[in-house]
């Protein structure tokens, strides 16, 4: 393909014009997915007084109660969590040049999953609440959100330390990555083997992730990460292409590789800090969507980043949802159903790979 008297050729602009379609499709059916969760569920919710109570104009209170004090938030910050993990696998992926690259993977959900059961130990689990889903939760768990927080970096920093030792190779920072998993999992099952009947329960409730635990604040706060950390990754995404033709190239090119990569896995890591801190861990969003995306429309990261930002909102919503109906009235966390739907599909994935 080559250009001709400046022009661009025809066949281009119909290759970018797929890949945009793709992006802008998934992007609507992610909104007409967010108006059917936000109707279904125990009390359903009629399109007309949806639509009336978001223009402002409700005609009965209690639609608008269920609207933007339940479903709304729920919904929202499952796109968010979503989004954020199917991003942070993305860039992972990239920047270690390995298809494993995921947070779960590389042990950051491990370490918040530890830094949640340490707090639990020293502090004591406090008052217990039912969340949406029915599942108990800290009545405070400020102090839990935090430790996960800071044990999720603590993570990042020991994996990007011990990276920068070594240059920042591909294959030491995911090596890195499992056995810190394994550690922080030997460490949690420690730290539930001497706990009694109550921190144990809450031990093990935190690590199931649930979106309904997060409230508008919780939600602002993944947000605002979210965007911070989409707008790096879309602003390096030719030095991604680049970093994908192999690291010679990329420095041929210009590229700072050891330092792209090193802020890259940060800013990763930082958002999957902040959703797994608040939610619990979900696991196979960050690892699947990314790959799903590349199978669909290549992985150029002018088009991957956005796709997959949107897969994952749109994959964690509709997994949502599908867990507060296919049992109702009881509801599922949907780490469960992510995992039980991921795996699957991952092995689909790999073994319509291996055919080709």
């Amino acid at each position: 393909m080559h250009l001709t008297h400046t022009q661009i050729p025809e066949e281009y602009k119909t290759h970018i014009g797929k890949k945009t379609t793709f992006v802008a499709a998934a992007f609507v059916l992610l909104i007409l997915v967010l108006f059917a969760s936000v109707s279904v569920g125990a009390v359903r919710v009629p399109v007309g007084e949806l639509i009336s109570s978001l223009l402002g104009r409700a005609s009965a209170q209690k639609f608008d109660i269920i609207i933007w004090q339940i479903r709304m938030p729920q919904a929202l910050t499952a796109m968010a969590a979503g989004a954020g993990l199917a991003v942070a696998g993305a860039m992972m992926q990239s920047i270690l040049r390995n298809p494993l690259g995921s947070p779960f993977t590389l042990g950051i959900s491990h370490a918040a999953a530890f830094g949640a059961a340490l707090c639990v130990m020293l502090v004591g689990p406090g008052s217990l609440q039912e969340t949406g889903s029915g599942l108990p939760a800290m009545l405070a768990p400020y102090a839990v959100t935090i430790s996960a927080f800071g044990f999720s970096l603590v993570a990042t920093f020991i994996i990007i330390g011990i990276s920068r030792i070594r240059s920042a190779s591909p294959e030491v920072m995911v090596l890195a990555g499992v056995a810190l998993g394994s550690l922080f999992t030997a460490g949690t099952m420690f730290l539930q083997y001497f706990a009694d009947d109550v921190e144990l329960a809450a031990m093990v409730f935190w690590t199931f992730g649930d979106v309904s635990r997060a409230s508008w604040q919780e939600l602002g706060v993944i947000t605002v990460v979210l965007a911070a950390v989409f707008v790096y990754g879309f602003f390096k995404r030719w030095d991604y292409n680049a970093i994908d033709a192999g690291d010679e190239t990329a420095r041929g090119l210009g590229v700072r590789v050891e330092r792209v990569r090193l802020v890259g896995m940060l800013a990763a890591s930082l958002i999957t800090a902040v959703v797994v801190a608040f939610l619990g861990i979900i696991g196979f969003v960050g690892l699947v969507c990314p790959h799903m995306v590349r199978r669909l429309i290549g992985d150029d990261h002018r088009f991957l980043l956005p796709g997959t930002c949107v897969i994952g909102a749109l994959l964690l919503l509709a997994a949502d949802t599908a867990a507060r109906l296919v049992l109702a009235p009881h509801i599922l966390p949907v780490s469960i159903l992510t995992s039980f739907l991921g795996a699957p599909v991952f092995i689909y994935l790999i073994i319509r790979g291996q055919q080709r």
